[in-house]
């Protein structure tokens, strides 16, 4: 193996990593515990975390007299719980949070004692009765152990709309990627076999409005619904309306790939069906189509990926009753307004690409001949 070969797949193996890495760490996060989540990263998912924690002791009304001690006991962990107490301290108790072990009986200056065991068991005892009306407060680190559960999946699944969300995600995806693939099919067929006036000047106006900003025209796009839709009825909140904003969208790159992958066809098999007598659109449909198979499956996953994962253009072109909200919109409302559940992120994260890892892995075969044979030779 050369140096340069070598190198290469160094390199490639330094990228795969850098790309897997984010990835691999979103998924173990998607199972871990959402207090865990918040206080440590992925990376210590496997090793204890440790929390400052606060607790209090009970009231008078729960002391026992225990060998003429005044005793009030409890434990600061629910019943169940992994957790343990690596030190404590600060509160009532003298001294900061980290000064006293687990078992250590600390004497305070009125007299009465303190201890909190490992397990989380205090007893506050006192040789004179307790007159309490409310529990002092203490402070601790606990040492809580690796949890994981799929307590943030269900919390996506079970939440209330996600299903019908799912199925307004289908109902917008599949009519927004097979129009501008059968509109763009026959454009293409057109730039590269058909001779017009304007062919190449119209192809060129159509390749540049792939640098026009898609947040640039919303608002544009968003008028001009709204002022015909009275006449056609496929105004902004409907479903033929972000299926049109999405053809919109998605024609020029559809345009520019499968003119060139149809246009790098033999010129021989084109002019060969033209002089059997076959017509343009014959040609089109028994021929052209069946040989682009590639070149339509490419656009057609990154159509579907692009459709599936949008947020912006839905909120703009849908409404949020039940029967429009599409799945990335009910994520972003279970995240919460201000970001509070955020941790619904990890797992939302991987149901949402469940279903464009499957469209992908069904048409990768196509992906790559697709896209060097569209991007090598024009016609």
């Amino acid at each position: 193996m050369s140096i340069g070969a070598f190198l290469a797949r160094v390199l490639l193996l330094i990228i795969v990593v850098i790309w897997t890495v984010p990835t691999f760490g979103l998924l173990i996060s998607s199972f871990r515990d959402k207090d865990q989540l918040a206080i440590s990263g992925w990376w210590n998912a496997l090793q204890n975390v440790q929390e400052n924690q606060a607790g209090r002791t009970g009231v008078a009304t729960a002391q026992q007299e225990l060998d003429g001690q005044f005793v009030i006991s409890g434990n600061v962990f629910s019943e169940g719980s992994t957790q343990s107490v690596a030190s404590f301290g600060g509160g009532f108790v003298p001294g900061e949070i980290t000064d006293y072990e687990p078992g250590t009986v600390v004497e305070l200056e009125d007299g009465t004692t303190f201890r909190l065991d490992a397990d989380g068991t205090y007893e506050y005892a006192s040789t004179e009765p307790f007159e309490l009306d409310r529990g002092l407060r203490f402070f601790y680190v606990a040492n809580i152990p690796p949890y994981f559960s799929l307590d943030n999946y269900e919390e996506v699944l079970t939440s209330e709309g996600f299903a019908q969300s799912f199925i307004n995600t289908f109902t917008v995806t599949i009519p927004a990627t097979i129009i501008p693939i059968v509109v763009a099919a026959f454009a293409a067929y057109a730039f590269a076999w058909m001779e017009f006036p304007g062919r190449r000047f119209l192809f060129v106006i159509v390749v540049g409005l792939l640098v026009v900003p898609l947040q640039m025209s919303l608002i544009p796009l968003l008028r001009f619904y709204n002022t015909v839709g009275a006449t056609f009825d496929f105004a902004a909140k409907s479903y033929p309306g972000i299926w049109l904003a999405h053809t919109g969208f998605g024609l020029p790159l559809a345009v520019y790939l499968l003119r060139n992958y149809i246009g790098g066809l033999p010129r021989e098999l084109i002019e060969s069906a033209k002089i059997d007598g076959a017509s343009h659109f014959q040609i089109f449909t028994r021929l052209v189509l069946p040989l682009s198979v590639p070149a339509l499956a490419s656009f057609g996953i990154f159509q579907f990926l692009w459709v599936w994962n949008d947020l912006l253009v839905a909120l703009v072109f849908l409404g949020k009753q039940a029967d429009q909200i599409v799945m990335t919109s009910k994520l972003r409302e279970l995240l919460g307004s201000r970001g509070d559940n955020w941790e619904v992120l990890t797992s939302s994260a991987f149901v949402s690409i469940l279903v464009p890892l499957i469209v992908f892995y069904s048409l990768q075969r196509y992906f790559v001949r697709g896209l060097l044979a569209g991007s090598v030779k024009g016609g």
